[in-house]
């Protein structure tokens, strides 16, 4: 996957693409690999980096989502467990299976708790991970040691999948290239084409390369707007008037050290005071805590976790933990905007639903709202539409048992894992070269063959996307990842063919980009 080619192809294209997929999350990369695995000439746009905004923020499971069955939302239950099996089929270098504890405090709610989890377990079916089983007091503080003992009951073992996020958009972006799809990040959709005059279809998009500033009037036989929280920007674009469709929630994230929880189990904190469910997970050595969900008026690429959310989720981890994490304890804190469907006129964004919405306007075909865990459905349903607007030939889709990229059965260790079958180039790379062996950072796990692999095969740009997304330095350690961003600097301008002025300014913005990652008076805004 390289950038140099994607742009001399979009160059030197001279008849209308098949389908032009606008947005680089979750949901446009699975539209991109579904459209071109049917044969459809596919290209995907994307403003900034793959998975910059809410695709790479998320908590970092594939769930069917607990809390949805306590409301009643069996469809999108029993979808998400689906799609949750084949996420984990089709990627396991970069999914695994999670077990998760419900503690209980009071009389009977151990019981509750477990007849909810076994109708989880039997809705999965076949997709089930294993047995969900009540556990005594003893049990509970043996699965979980450092659980606050006074008043615990006992508790409820299920199992869930979990996943990373941003190396999975990255795996779509790799395997829709792999198959013939032709991908650019920092390449922003500025208008769009239209058959005739006002009012006529949309066929095509006006971009613009942010790299050079060169515009591209790109046609194509349909476009899919497929991004997220910005979904109605585009619709803007079609129908100026259009009414919104979203409405963003804003979800929080601290990252702490694992002493405050040890062990293979994760967490689950089965009501917060504002009537969600919090989960405390381990994940990659560290621990995850999230998330809030905050209504927000507003969709902004680098939303920042506001100062009380970062201590609802300090109170409601104490409240369950041994030893109560204090904000100087936070290694790093994110946050991200979910693409909620509006539903009224409501405020309350906990009450929305996750579903999804895909429609067609003017021949703009846009689809916003889902999760992670159900993108490659939403995928699928996207392509469905968008094939019937354009009169495509019928294909089916072909993703549900599509191995991704770097899928393999042998087995990858750490810390190359999440890379599967590339492992064993980066590897190579660590052996050519002195810098390229060393790790970054002595409290973080990568080395700088992962840097030179992201900027040749990856479309790895600057030190944020190394650092936040071709690996997950900036979310496990935000004051190591400011630290080795000079390294990681000049390591990129040697694989990218850049100057040292290109590199002090990389290392600057960085540095300002990633004090939101810090949980301190001055790395959060008031």
């Amino acid at each position: 996957m390289n950038r140099d080619e994607a742009i001399g192809r979009l160059a030197a294209r001279r008849t209308p693409w098949d389908m032009i997929v606008i947005g680089g999350g979750a949901t446009g990369l699975g539209i991109a690999l579904d459209a071109v695995t049917r044969g459809y000439d596919t290209l995907l746009l994307e403003r900034d980096d793959f998975a910059q905004a809410t695709s790479s923020r998320s908590t970092k499971l594939l769930h069917g989502g607990v809390r949805y069955l306590r409301q009643g939302n069996i469809k999108l239950v029993m979808g998400a467990l689906r799609e949750r099996t084949r996420v984990l089929a089709n990627a396991p270098h970069l999914s695994s299976k999670q077990p998760f504890i419900i503690p209980a405090y009071k009389r009977g709610e151990s019981l509750y708790y477990g007849f909810g989890l076994g109708l989880y377990e039997r809705l999965a079916g076949h997709a089930s991970l294993g047995r969900s089983r009540r556990l005594s007091a003893a049990e509970t503080r043996r699965e979980l040691p450092t659980l606050r003992a006074s008043g615990l009951r006992g508790g409820v073992l299920y199992h869930d999948g979990q996943f990373d996020d941003a190396r999975l958009a990255v795996c779509l972006a790799q395997s829709a290239w792999d198959h013939g799809a032709t991908l650019v990040n920092y390449c922003a959709v500025v208008g769009l084409l239209r058959t005739g005059g006002p009012g006529t279809p949309v066929r095509g998009v006006v971009a613009r390369d942010r790299e050079t500033g060169a515009e591209h009037e790109i046609p194509a036989r349909v476009v899919v707007n497929a991004t997220g929280v910005f979904c109605d920007s585009i619709r803007r674009m079609a129908e100026p008037g259009a009414a919104a469709w979203v409405a963003p929630s804003q979800g929080a994230h601290i990252v702490l050290d694992r002493r405050f929880l040890p062990g293979r189990n994760a967490l689950m904190v089965p009501r917060t005071d504002d009537g969600r469910v919090l989960f405390i997970i381990p994940w990659q050595d560290r621990l995850l805590v999230g998330t809030t969900d905050v209504p927000v008026d507003d969709a902004t690429a680098e939303p920042r976790a506001r100062p009380a959310e970062i201590d609802f989720l300090l109170e409601h981890a104490g409240r369950y933990l041994q030893d109560v994490p204090q904000r100087k304890d936070v290694l790093s804190v994110y946050a991200g905007l979910r693409p909620l469907v509006r539903a009224g006129s409501g405020r309350n964004t906990a009450a929305l639903a996750r579903d999804h919405l895909l429609r067609e306007e003017s021949g703009l075909v846009s689809i916003t709202g889902g999760k992670w865990t159900t993108y490659r459905e939403m995928a699928e349903q996207a392509v469905d539409l968008a094939a019937r607007v354009a009169q495509l030939p019928d294909r089916p889709g072909r993703t549900a048992n599509l191995p991704l990229h770097g899928a393999t059965s042998d087995p990858v260790p750490a810390p190359l894992h999440a890379y599967g079958s590339d492992a064993v180039a980066i590897q190579a790379l660590a052996q050519a070269r002195p810098e390229w062996a060393a790790i970054l950072h002595p409290r973080l796990p990568y080395i700088g063959a992962e840097v030179e692999w992201a900027a040749r095969h990856e479309m790895a740009r600057s030190v944020q996307d190394v650092l936040a997304r071709r690996t997950q330095a900036l979310l496990l350690d935000a004051r190591a990842s400011i630290e080795a961003a000079p390294n990681v600097a000049a390591l990129l301008a040697g694989a990218l063919g850049r100057d040292t002025a290109w590199q002090a300014r990389e290392v600057t913005t960085f540095t300002g980009f990633a004090q939101a990652y810090l949980a301190g008076e001055s790395g959060v805004a008031r």
